[in-house]
């Protein structure tokens, strides 16, 4: 019995989906509070947010190496998904460290709110390119059938709404 989805990217893509954009809300509302340890819950969200990221950037170029035979157009579209999941890995990490450094200088408050700034800005920034990856991922699945049984089908046919 094979416990691990095939195929894996879909499975793997909303977890970081949801932390990150989770820890973008809960970062901004860092920066003008520090009470309830929001900070560190940022931090945990946004940090763990980045590794599911790096978990999603890997399994989306497996997956990807897995598609044989897509239209061009398809493959346009699947570079602009991978390129936006790579811009919001990245933001997202930067964006995680900046709100660790946020909730360990507590100590120091004026250095700890411009960390919570920079990593607030930078979870914004994450968000918007999740956000874009989505949309370039939903379409290489909805128009095209990409990831569909891992295997492309016939891609150029229109899908069938099972109307």
């Amino acid at each position: 019995m094979n416990f691990i989805p095939n195929p894996l990217h879909p499975a793997l893509v909303h977890f970081p989906i949801a932390l990150i954009l989770l820890g973008t809300l809960l970062a901004i509302v860092a920066v003008f509070s520090r009470r309830f340890h929001l900070p560190w819950i940022a931090a945990g969200m946004l940090g763990l947010g980045a590794v599911g990221a790096i978990a999603a950037t890997w399994s989306g170029e497996e997956d990807g190496e897995k598609q044989e035979s897509i239209p061009a157009q398809a493959k346009e579209m699947l570079e602009e998904h991978e390129e936006w999941g790579e811009r919001a890995r990245n933001i997202a990490l930067l964006a995680a460290a900046a709100a660790i450094a946020s909730a360990a200088l507590r100590r120091y408050p004026v250095v700890a709110r411009s960390a919570a700034g920079i990593a607030a800005l930078a979870a914004v920034g994450a968000s918007i390119c999740v956000a874009e990856a989505g949309h370039y991922g939903g379409k290489l699945v909805y128009q095209y059938g990409v990831g569909m049984n891992s295997k492309v089908g016939n891609a150029s046919a229109p899908r069938d709404s099972g109307d």
